[in-house]
């Protein structure tokens, strides 16, 4: 029985201050050709929260996620730096400068790879139920896994309607990259639904495996996650991304696909089995009487290239209580008129709940590495789980109004590598995240609170 209080919320992780190029990502096409440029962290923030709001204003539930500690001092102190703050710093610029730039790392704003959501409609016990990531495939991003589940633990603190695991084991066999590798499918969003898991290579089995860059996401990561949150076989489907999308800078699944309710658009070169993956989420949701609706862009008309190019697929598709959908996509896309031409002319004018498609401008991210979805994360609660949420986390226009004078106090209009050494950026980012956690009401989540 559906529950008809049910909805999805955004939640968009806030740029961190030390949003900076350090071309960290392998794989990641637009991260290494940015890689050393100077950035400007006040403009990232706000753009995202540009964003947000105007999702808000439209109607959308939108939330706000905080973002990570950084620099990332009490790395440094496990990997044997010591003294003062300034002192470690210098230490690491000179002796090690990779890991500078690793533990100052703000990719952390990219909350589609912080955890896996099953809302209540699925589970067995009628919790929500939440993983963080592991992100054990890059060094800088494993840092975030402890305080991503504080943070979550702080804010769906309701035992009676939330339920938290510990990440998976942090190794290659169980790497786990969260929501950006997972599509719920489903009719309204408090019916049941079916869970899309998408994976680069199988870890104990031989298996095609992209040539050039590394898979991110292992099969068994995800059929552990499913096994977590209770889920049953019926209600899954395991998908291989194809490898020659990997090779092409597809580092997860939502850089080539999106879904939402019955509706899945994907490039041609998603799945290296299409046909089987379809087959199966079709048949299981068929079962639940909703048919699935994709929308499937041939290479023909966009190419492999120039979706990387332009994350076509890395952006939001949105339901309205009409039953139309909203295309939510980067002003890259808008800026190519190739790409602008060929998804008006395939998703307007098809037959499908697409009728709306609007351009966000996130270049700040976009220069790093990644476009609206890789900003949020998303979850289906209900009235009652909604009412549970801790803190101020809910989009509204005086909690904006509040976050963007934050992040014009705090921020700095221009960040480049080497600044990440100069001790004054760390007083400066601890001013403000504990201030943040004021504003948001959030609690000690981070490190230098609980020290």
């Amino acid at each position: 029985m559906s529950d008809v209080t049910a909805g999805e919320i955004n939640f968009d992780g806030l740029v961190g201050p030390t949003h900076n190029y350090s071309g960290l990502a392998h794989g990641n096409l637009a991260s290494g050709r940015h890689e050393g440029m100077i950035s400007n962290p006040r403009e990232a923030a706000l753009q995202g929260l540009a964003k947000m709001k105007a999702l808000h204003d439209d109607g959308f539930l939108q939330g706000v996620l905080p973002p990570q500690q950084r620099p990332d001092l009490a790395a440094l102190r496990q990997l044997g730096f010591d003294g003062s703050p300034a002192q470690m710093l210098g230490r690491v610029a000179r002796d090690a400068p990779a890991l500078l730039r690793a533990v100052c790392s703000a990719a952390g704003m990219w909350t589609a790879n912080a955890a896996t959501i099953t809302p209540s409609a699925d589970a067995p016990d009628g919790r929500v139920h939440f993983t963080p990531a592991n992100l054990q495939s890059s060094f800088h991003r494993s840092l975030e896994t402890l305080t991503t589940g504080r943070v979550l633990a702080s804010i769906f603190r309701d035992e009676h309607y939330f339920a938290h695991h510990p990440a998976l084991p942090s190794t290659p066999a169980f790497s786990d990259e969260g929501a950006a590798n997972h599509t719920r499918l489903c009719g309204e969003y408090g019916a049941s639904g079916v869970h899309l898991y998408v994976y680069g290579r199988r870890a104990f089995e031989q298996g095609p495996e992209p040539k050039h860059f590394r898979a991110r996401q292992t099969l068994e990561a995800s059929q552990a996650i499913a096994r977590q949150h209770g889920l049953k076989e019926q209600q899954c489907v395991f998908a291989q991304q194809h490898p020659d999308a990997i090779d092409a800078g597809v580092f997860h699944n939502d850089v080539i696909a999106v879904g939402n309710g019955p509706v899945l658009l994907y490039h041609e070169c998603a799945f290296l089995d299409e046909d089987a993956v379809l087959s199966g989420v079709r048949d299981r949701m068929d079962v639940l009487g909703e048919p699935l609706r994709t929308i499937r862009i041939p290479r023909e008309a966009i190419s492999l290239e120039t979706a990387v190019n332009t994350y076509l697929f890395n952006s939001q598709l949105l339901s309205r209580p009409d039953g139309s959908m909203t295309l939510i996509v980067p002003s890259e896309c808008e800026e190519d008129p190739e790409v602008w031409q060929a998804i008006s002319a395939l998703i307007l004018e098809g037959h499908n709940p697409v009728s709306e498609l609007r351009a966000h401008d996130v270049k700040q991210s976009m220069q790093n590495g990644g476009g609206p979805a890789c900003l949020r994360l998303r979850g289906v609660l209900n009235e009652r789980e909604r009412a549970a949420l801790q803190g101020r986390v809910l989009l509204d226009d005086t909690l904006y109004n509040e976050l963007v004078g934050w992040v014009e106090r705090h921020y700095r209009d221009r960040l480049t590598i080497g600044d990440l050494a100069d001790p004054s950026l760390v007083d400066e980012s601890l001013t403000a995240l504990d201030e943040l956690t004021g504003i948001m009401a959030l609690g000690s989540v981070y490190p230098f609170q609980q020290s």
